[in-house]
């Protein structure tokens, strides 16, 4: 019997007798370095655990370094795909002295007949794997218990309940009062719900006068809860349902609304809940004193093993409110209506966890006179540096001129970066198409994005030149063969984030999809048929788990200015647990071969 350490995947999904079966069955083989292990085409005989050494995973079929497609370590599985498939697709090589632990093909077979949960591990997808990892990371942390007893009342807010017959003017006013965003409207068969962006668009869009029927815009479809269900259950609705407020009924009338800040803030801390504290801020401070509570609330979410995807609605959300408020502050409400604040990059996607560079503009009505905009925005730059984003090394900020103009000046603008399309303008398309607003007229901006999409969703040549941007940096599965020294590491951001953000974006422009999100992105491709679901969940789990590692990095930064925080895009693989390297290894496989789908696509392989 071996002395191995089971502690990790796979042979989690063992009992204690399984676990002995496998220590009773292993046997310790040593290679030499450059043997080959496991060759291609050859029939799986083993399960092979290394160690200790390197093995390199090579394609035959590739010619030179591009056949080192990744590199296994301590810890780390290979061989048990060879057995179940009856041979194995890649050569395995021994990049130094190796010992591995060898278990036995009929071994493994019977393993995997009586757990069928350990069987299944060999056979998951990314999508399912990651599920691990974030299971993984809340295990230790603080309990979700709370959360997942926690009831409807303890969450909700109290209801404005305005009747049917108030005017749109006298429903903003009682929202300015109130410092909330939606009223509920009774009506005849139970209460309707009116936003401040559906007031916004009924004056501006559908031209209504301020004193016609709230009852004419609310929305009376609603989704519900109850003050005794279970909060998580709420959860599950909104992002079923996709909305983000939810009404609280109880014997047949409102007593309540639960938002989706609310939710994921009490998730996250039952202390303070930070979205209330931005809510309730009533000066620049106190703004400043919620704001800089946001890294603390990452920690809370990733430490409870909350999924991603809610983690950073959580905090779009968050840095939006952040940004109105202060717009709020310092801008005359005068010049709210003909004017729109947009955010862009990570930002406008809302895909930016920590506060990163400023990336904003500023879209002027044409009409609209207004003397010092400038020192206005030069202040307002200012005030947001305060809050903690810091400024724009690329100058893209309201301060900046440039990045400020008319919706005439905006609509030449982009004519000239559609038709320029060099680097700089494909850049600049690039941040307009993922542009959000966050205050003012948001109607100014999708004027703007539809004017981007009429001109360039059909361009070919223009989507060839946009979609080549996805394949500037390579994919980095060779370079698990060179990560020697601690300082190497792979380029998270260039090498798997952005090419995953910029190919969807491609396609989101070329069909003309008006969602930012990059998982919003992804979803309206499979709608559309452009992508299969599965490639599609796959690119998203993808995206998902570079995002996390690069977290982990950015946080370990705050923590330590002076240390390895220093590069917080580079992941350094030798401190990954091995299902981590295997998940980071497979995403990369994904980035790989969306890179040649786009290729395909936009006939780049031959420019």
């Amino acid at each position: 019997m071996v002395d191995v350490e089971l502690s990790q995947p796979p042979f989690t999904f063992l009992d204690e007798e399984g676990r002995e079966r496998v220590r009773s069955g292993m046997d310790l083989a040593y290679f030499d370095r450059d043997e080959i292990i496991l060759d291609a085409g050859q029939p799986g005989e083993y399960v092979f655990l290394i160690h200790k050494g390197e093995v390199a995973e090579l394609d035959p079929t590739l010619p030179g370094a591009q056949s080192r497609i990744g590199l296994y370590t301590a810890g780390d599985l290979f061989g048990a795909i060879s057995i179940l498939n009856g041979k194995s697709r890649y050569r395995f090589r021994a990049e130094q002295e190796c010992l591995c632990y060898l278990l036995p093909k009929g071994l493994f077979k019977q393993l995997c007949e009586a757990y069928p949960a350990f069987s299944e591990f060999f056979r998951q997808r990314l999508a399912q794997k990651t599920r691990l990892l974030t299971e993984r990371r809340a295990e230790g942390g603080v309990t979700m218990a709370g959360f997942m007893l926690a009831r409807v009342g303890e969450c909700m807010r109290a209801p404005l309940l305005v009747e049917g017959t108030t005017s749109i003017a006298e429903a903003v006013h009682t929202l300015n009062d109130s410092h909330a965003d939606s009223l509920l409207v009774q009506g005849e068969d139970g209460p309707g719900m009116v936003t401040k962006t559906d007031l916004l668009n009924a004056l501006v869009l559908e031209g209504l006068d301020q004193q016609s029927l709230v009852q004419a815009i609310a929305h009376f479809q609603l989704v519900t809860a109850t003050p005794g269900q279970y909060l998580f259950e709420v959860l599950v609705q909104m992002t079923r349902f996709k909305v983000e407020r939810v009404v609280v009924m109880e014997d047949g009338a409102p007593v309540g609304v639960v938002e989706l800040t609310d939710v994921l803030s009490y998730f996250s801390s039952r202390s303070y809940v930070v979205s209330l504290q931005v809510e309730q801020a009533n000066s620049l401070e106190a703004l400043s004193a919620a704001s800089r509570r946001t890294p603390e609330l990452v920690r809370a979410l990733m430490a409870q093993g909350v999924k991603l995807r809610f983690a950073m609605g959580l905090l779009a959300a968050l840095n939006g409110r952040i940004m109105n408020k202060a717009w709020g502050f310092l801008i005359d409400e005068r010049y709210h209506a003909d004017s729109c604040l947009i955010v862009m990059g990570s930002e406008g996607r809302g895909e930016q966890i920590l506060k990163t560079d400023q990336d904003n503009g500023l879209i002027l009505a044409d009409d609209l006179e207004w003397p010092d905009c400038h020192e206005q925005m030069q202040r307002l730059t200012e005030t947001l540096i305060e809050l903690g984003y810091p400024p724009c090394p690329g100058n893209i900020m309201v301060s900046n001129p440039e990045w400020v103009g008319t919706e005439t000046q905006w609509r030449g603008r982009i004519a000239q970066w559609a038709a320029s399309r060099d680097g700089e303008s494909l850049m600049r398309l690039a941040i307009m198409l993922d542009s959000h607003a966050v205050a003012g007229n948001p109607a100014l901006l999708e004027r703007l994005r539809e004017e981007l999409f009429e001109r360039c969703s059909r361009d070919e040549i223009l989507l060839s030149y946009f979609a080549r941007t996805a394949l500037r940096f390579s994919t980095p599965l060779t370079l698990f063969g060179s990560l020697k020294k601690p300082q190497h590491g792979v380029d998270i951001k260039k090498g798997g984030i952005f090419p995953i953000v910029h190919g969807v974006r491609t396609l989101a422009l070329e069909r003309r999809i008006t969602a930012t999100s990059t998982l919003d992105r992804l979803e309206a491709l499979v709608a559309d048929g452009r992508l299969e679901e599965r490639f599609a969940e796959d690119l998203g789990e993808a995206l998902s788990l570079f995002t996390e590692l690069r977290l982990r990095q950015q946080l370990a930064r705050l923590d330590d200015p002076q240390g390895r925080g220093e590069e917080p895009d580079r992941v350094v693989v030798q401190e990954l647990s091995s299902l981590e390297r295997d998940l980071l290894r497979e995403a990369l496989h994904i980035v790989k071969d969306f890179k040649q789908r786009l290729s395909h696509r936009f006939h780049l392989e031959y420019s």
